[in-house]
């Protein structure tokens, strides 16, 4: 007789798993979303759903598509770079392990520095391409700031447009907002959302 085969548990030799299973439990928290409301938007178990925040059950990449869909994230939000030492796990983020947030065909590209997104807010290096711009405005329950590393960034904050060049640093809560990069080079903002929203 077959033993029956032991589940992965959350430990350090588990890893991916682990920062995969945190994200998604994160952002199930940070929705408001219930585990049973994840199940039915899902088509899957309640059980399900907990092992996966649990890391004892990995998803499919459907699975994950769905996810990302309910959410309202990229794909590519599920597949970081872990850390090359396990004493950074949590805690450093190198320039060669950022996760990928954005696609160059919106005009905006973004890297998470953050290590996961388990705190009280997400830095984001968000590169907003020459020429482009967001052409409906939106507006999220969150308080955001930012940080102009180089290039320039026009930003309307409740209906209101600044023009942004390096150095400058902006903060808006709860307000709408839209972006344009009027230059002819990419736009760099180092910018803060609290809370993590992706």
């Amino acid at each position: 007789m077959r033993s029956a085969a032991k589940k992965p548990e959350l430990t350090d030799h588990n890893a991916p798993a682990t920062l995969l299973a945190s994200d998604i439990r994160a952002l199930r928290r940070l929705r408001g979303v219930t585990l049973a409301e994840m199940a039915v938007r899902l088509g899957r178990s309640i059980g399900w759903v907990s092992q996966v925040e649990r890391g004892l059950s990995l998803p499919s990449i459907e699975d994950l598509r769905s996810i990302a869909d309910m959410f309202g994230v990229p794909l590519s939000m599920f597949f970081g770079h872990e850390a090359a030492n396990e004493s950074e796990r949590g805690v450093i983020v190198r320039a060669d392990r950022r996760r990928a947030l954005g696609s160059s065909e919106t005009g905006l590209t973004e890297e998470l520095l953050s290590p996961d997104l388990g705190g009280s807010f997400e830095l984001i290096r968000s590169e907003f391409a020459a020429g482009a711009e967001m052409a409906v405005e939106a507006q999220r329950e969150t308080e955001d700031a930012g940080y102009v590393v180089s290039g320039r960034l026009d930003l309307e904050i409740g209906g209101v447009w600044h023009s942004l060049e390096p150095g400058d640093s902006f903060r808006f809560s709860n307000k709408t907002y839209r972006w344009r990069n009027p230059g002819e080079t990419p736009a760099v903002v180092i910018w803060v959302v609290s809370p993590p929203v992706y």
